[in-house]
Order: C-alpha cells, then sequence, then structure tokens
C-alpha cells in the first residue's frame, strides 16, 4: 500500500490518465478520489460514473448529454458527465463492463478531446482528466475481444494496483479502527474495546468481499454490540470458523466479482465432498456445467442448436450432456 500512495501522489500533479485496478471492495474509488485531490483540479468536480450499472444507450447519454427528441422520453435537453466535469475530473468505475461502440467514442474524447450529445451534430471540447477502474483483467478482456486495445492503452498511462485484504492483513486493525471511530459516531455508540481473539478472527479470515466486507461487519458489531467492546460473537460465522462466506450472503457484504464467487463454490464444494474424496473435479465441476447448461437452455428457449452456438459446444455433445443430466424432463 505503501507503493500505492507513492503512485497516488506522484501521479496526482500531472494531467496522465490513470487506470486503478484491483478486486471488488478494495478502495478503487478512494484511490481515485485522492488523485483528484491532490492534483490541482481539486477545485473543479470530481465526477463518478459507474458504468455497470446502466445499460448502452443510458450510458452513452449519462456520459455526453442528450438533445430534446434524441429518443423515446427525450423531453428536453440534458447535460452529460462529461460536460458536468469540465476542469476536473470524471471516474469511470467497472470501465469494462462499456460496449465496443461506446469504447469508441471513449477514445475519442481521450484522443481529442471532443464529442456530441446524443442526436445532436455540434462538437463539444472537454477539458477532463479521466480516471478509469476495472475489477477484471483489463489485458485479458482485449484478448477475448470484450474491449479494444487502443482504448486500453490510453487508459493505461498510469496504472494503479490495489491489492486485495488477504494481502495486507496488517492493514486490518488500522481499518477496524477507523470504522469504529466512524460507526460509533454515526449510531451514538462508543465500542472503543477489541475483546480476545476478535482481532486475530479478522486476520485469518480470507476477505472474498476485501474492505468493503470489513466495513459491513465492524457496522453490524458496533450496531449489535450490548458493550463498550467489539466481541468476537458479534462476527459472522464465515469470520469465526474460517469457512467461506455463504452465498446468501454474499449481497449483504458488497456487491462480489465473479472471480470472488468461482472461488466460493469451489471450496463449498471442497468442504461438502470431505477431505478423503478422491473425485472432487467430477464432483464440482458437473455441478456447476449442469446449472450453466440448464440456465442457457432456458435463455434460448430450450432450442438446443441455439444454447449449443451461445456454449461453443457440439450440438451432439450437448445432447448427451442433457440426458446426463435429466435436463430433458
Amino acid at each position: 500500500m505503501r507503493e500505492v500512495y507513492r503512485i497516488t501522489r506522484r501521479v496526482a500533479v500531472s494531467n496522465a490518465s490513470v487506470l486503478v485496478l484491483g478486486e471488488t471492495g478494495v478502495g478503487k474509488e478512494l484511490i481515485a478520489g485522492a488523485v483528484h485531490q491532490l492534483s490541482h483540479r481539486s477545485g473543479r468536480p470530481f465526477v463518478r460514473v459507474n458504468c455497470g450499472a446502466l445499460s448502452e444507450s443510458l450510458l452513452e447519454s449519462e456520459l455526453f448529454g442528450h438533445v430534446r427528441g434524441a429518443f423515446t422520453g427525450a423531453v428536453s435537453n440534458r447535460t452529460g458527465r462529461f460536460e458536468a466535469a469540465q476542469g476536473g475530473t470524471i471516474f469511470l468505475d467497472e470501465i469494462n463492463s462499456t460496449s465496443l461502440t461506446l469504447q469508441v467514442k471513449l477514445l475519442r474524447v481521450l484522443q481529442e478531446k471532443e464529442f456530441e450529445r446524443v442526436g445532436d451534430t455540434t462538437t463539444l471540447r472537454t477539458d477532463v482528466r479521466i480516471i478509469a477502474a476495472s475489477n477484471r483483467d483489463l489485458m485479458g478482456e482485449v484478448r477475448a475481444g470484450r474491449f479494444r486495445e487502443d482504448l486500453y492503452w490510453r487508459l493505461n498511462v498510469v496504472p494503479i494496483e490495489i491489492p486485495p485484504l488477504r494481502d495486507r492483513r496488517d492493514d486490518i486493525p488500522a481499518l477496524v479502527s477507523h470504522f469504529l471511530d466512524y460507526y460509533n459516531e454515526l449510531n451514538d455508540r462508543y465500542v472503543a474495546h477489541i475483546g480476545p481473539g476478535t482481532m486475530e478472527a479478522l486476520r485469518d479470515y480470507h476477505w472474498p468481499g476485501n474492505v468493503r466486507e470489513l466495513q459491513n461487519y465492524v457496522e453490524r458489531a458496533v450496531v449489535m454490540a450490548e458493550t463498550d467492546e467489539l466481541l468476537v460473537e458479534l462476527l459472522p460465522d464465515c469470520v469465526t470458523s474460517g469457512q467461506p462466506i455463504p452465498a446468501a450472503d454474499l449481497e449483504a457484504a458488497g456487491p462480489v466479482d465473479f472471480e470472488t464467487m468461482t472461488k466460493t463454490v469451489v471450496q463449498l464444494g471442497l468442504d461438502q465432498a470431505g477431505r478423503d474424496s478422491t473425485d472432487v473435479h467430477r464432483g464440482v465441476v458437473d455441478v456447476v456445467e449442469k446449472e450453466l447448461i440448464a440456465q442457457v437452455l432456458q435463455a434460448c428457449g430450450g432450442v438446443q442448436t441455439k444454447a449449443a452456438t451461445r456454449l461453443g459446444m457440439n450440438r451432439n455433445t450437448l445432447h448427451k450432456k442433457i440426458k446426463e443430466y435429466g435436463l430433458d424432463g
């Protein structure tokens, strides 16, 4: 983290584009905010956009604005986020979620500093610094054809990679202290002491939801505490037992990415198979494959030809697996 802070301070004084990388919940938006606050643009707007929360058409309008009549429901002109951030910084979170079409328009803003509102022909100039963030391996997305390589290199002028919480467990005591102070004040409580075994349990946990998950558990403990101590009994079972967080509780710990969910599913499969099992590959993979085929079949209306194409599988192979898994009922 010291290296993260060093790079953040160094890049802040420039106008270079920054790409913040890291798992969900590690604090990418906080680093983006720090880059803005330490820059000469700090007196201007810091505008956040979650690219994964909107459809392509809505996101284009959100970023660039639109004119009246540009599409159904566009009853008046609207200023986009790039205009709103003029002179300041725009933070594009989950940049990996954007479509290839929208990526072309973002590349133009980066290179030419200009854009048009949706439905308009007037070209607007913009002076904003772009900070993007991704919880995916963007170069992997480039190789898969889901992200433009030229945009990747324009964004990746200065990369800042934030390590997951499990790789910086020495930060946990300071983070717990910070969140205790924050939620004590917010809830008019005084949970000021750490009970026996509590910090050890927090240090030993694997933190799939990273800092956001830790924040969630500290807030819960402050609200539920009956004394001034943060006791180990106030922590969820997944922390005290060392087991992975139950799938039903993943949402409560904050958004999780596909990689984190996969690790949790595999761990659950291994636990249920037992330590002495000799066929865990078949046990785990078959369950996941069966569910994948079932959901793709449903999405394709039961048409096996379409499902086989979607799965990248030979139709005969898919037909055999459907019968094997009993999905032809």
